[in-house]
Parts: structure tokens; C-alpha cells; sequence
């Protein structure tokens, strides 16, 4: 039973009574300074960046109050300058808040290398497959005199003897040498 009075007590209500002031002052002022912390109701419309060298994007990053920041370039287009933006996130006309980091995708200098893989002694059908799959383009098809008909010989690329494992820019013509199915005299 004391303890029931207690809860009843002057003593008991008027620190209960400071204590949700002082609760109330607290959300209060955490609610202003929320807002203001997060810019609320502060925009600014993303600018279209595509096509743009990365040395235009700095300046016009600057005048907006934006910040980037590059996070592809993998995927060469032959169609945009190097180093140009492809694209980026959030879009152009986008509303975002100030200080907003926006995500580029770059054009590279040119196609990545890849490594030519190892289609000696498989049909043509196979090894075509293999290398179009893997980014490569089928080049010029001669033949020569062996027992297997469509099976490749030897890979070449700009003329030139090559071998399993060489690096070569991606969509670049690979030649291939085939076997005529004719025995060798």
C-alpha cells in the first residue's frame, strides 16, 4: 500500500510533471534540428550529364552543389567520346537534395582485352559459339588440308599466328583455319 501512495504523492507528480517537459523540450528541439540537418524542403534538379567528359561534369557538379562519383566503366561504346558519361543515377530532372551524390558510368578509352580461349581441335560450330559468347567476332574462315572436316586448325588475328590465351580488345575478328576433311598429301 506505501507504494500506492507514493504514486500519489505531490512529490511523485511534480517529477513526473518535469520530467515530460523536459521529454517535450527534447523531441522538440530534435524535430527543428532534424530538419535542418536534412536540408528539408531543399532541392536541386539533377543536371542531364550524358555525353559529358568527365572534366565538364567536375565544373558542372561545382555549380550545382552535387558530388559524383564513377562507378562503371566497363561496357565500351564506340558511339560516346572516352571517358564520357553514359549514364548516370539518379536521371536527369531528378529533384535531390543538395550535396547529393550522383552515380556515373564512363566510356572507357576503348574495349577491355580478354583472353582468347582454347578452341583448337573442336567443330566450328563449337568454337564460333565459344568465341561469340565470350565477346569475340568470327573473322575470315580458310581451310586446309585435314582429316578433320571443320575443325580448327589454328586461330589467327590481324593476319597473324596466335595462340590460346593471348589478350585481344573485345569484339575483335578472330580468323579461323579449319580442317577440309580431305587427308593431307
Amino acid at each position: 500500500m506505501g507504494w500506492l501512495r507514493f504514486l500519489f504523492s505531490f512529490t511523485f507528480v511534480k517529477q513526473l510533471v518535469k520530467a515530460l517537459v523536459i521529454a517535450a523540450v527534447f523531441l522538440v528541439l530534435l524535430l527543428y534540428s532534424l530538419g535542418w540537418h536534412t536540408r528539408q524542403g531543399q532541392f536541386v534538379e539533377v543536371p542531364d550529364l550524358s555525353r559529358q567528359t568527365i572534366d565538364q561534369v567536375v565544373e558542372i557538379m561545382d555549380e550545382v552543389d552535387l558530388r559524383f562519383e564513377v562507378i562503371d566503366s566497363a561496357n565500351y561504346n564506340p558511339n560516346f567520346e572516352p571517358f564520357a558519361v553514359i549514364e548516370h543515377l539518379p536521371k536527369a530532372g531528378e529533384k535531390v537534395k543538395i550535396d547529393r551524390k550522383i552515380y556515373l558510368t564512363l566510356n572507357p578509352s576503348n574495349f577491355r582485352e580478354i583472353s582468347v580461349p582454347d578452341v583448337i581441335q573442336i567443330t566450328y560450330r563449337n568454337a564460333a559459339s565459344t568465341l561469340r559468347a565470350i565477346g569475340l567476332e568470327i573473322g575470315e574462315i580458310s581451310y586446309r588440308d585435314n582429316i578433320g572436316k571443320d575443325m580448327v586448325l589454328q586461330l589467327r588475328y590481324k593476319g597473324e599466328a596466335i595462340i590460346p590465351g593471348v589478350k585481344v580488345p573485345k569484339t575483335s575478328p578472330i580468323d579461323l583455319v579449319l580442317g577440309n576433311g580431305k587427308t593431307p598429301e
